[in-house]
């Protein structure tokens, strides 16, 4: 009985390190959600995306996470992740899995490319897990925003609400223009809601 629920233990973290792979995550993460070896890990990697994995270190700093876009990229998937933390019992890593493919989901149906990979998406979680970054409600659409955590709650207004001056003029992959912003809000409006019941 042990040897079959090893085996069918292995299998589950194969086929979750292929979904992860399949996203685009970096070998970091792969390593640090499973507990296949390294060896194994860039073996299945090169299998599944044809490469080898990228070199480099992970994103580190919560920075990226408060420019305009990036801020409000972030702000839709850790709402639909705090979402799924409330209403379905998976492992946290499931949960990262699925929230951020509702996320693309989201983006193909406004007709953006998401701003947000996997591996910052994975890491925006560990950020708000560790105390470094949180969600704060915007004091006018009541929308959760990505902030720091000692942003004043009564006086946020989110980059939805109060755009920088230059927003959405650019060309940029996954620039919000003002139709798809006001999606954008709505549903990071709803999201909070639901996250609220």
């Amino acid at each position: 009985m042990s040897r079959n629920k090893s085996i069918l233990t292995e299998a589950r973290q194969i086929e979750r390190a292929v979904t992860l792979i399949k996203l685009g995550a970096r070998l970091q993460v792969l390593e640090s959600e499973t507990d296949l070896s390294y060896e194994r890990l860039l073996r299945l990697y090169k299998e599944v995306a044809g490469k080898s994995p990228s070199k480099g270190q992970l994103p580190f700093s919560t920075d990226w996470f408060m420019t305009w876009q990036p801020n409000i990229h972030a702000s839709l998937f850790l709402n639909t992740h705090e979402y799924l933390n409330k209403v379905a019992a998976l492992d946290e890593i499931d949960t990262v899995i699925k929230a951020y493919q509702l996320y693309v989901e989201q983006m193909a149906s406004q007709g953006l490319e998401p701003l947000l990979s996997v591996t910052r998406a994975w890491r925006l979680v560990k950020f708000v897990d560790n105390g470094m970054l949180t969600m704060t409600a915007c004091s006018k659409c009541g929308g959760h925003f990505v902030t720091h955590p000692h942003e004043i709650a009564r006086h946020y207004v989110c980059g939805l609400c109060s755009p920088p001056a230059r927003a959405g003029k650019g060309k940029l992959a996954g620039a919000l223009g003002s139709e798809s912003a006001r999606g954008a809000a709505a549903l990071a409006a709803r999201s909070a809601v639901r996250s609220g019941d």
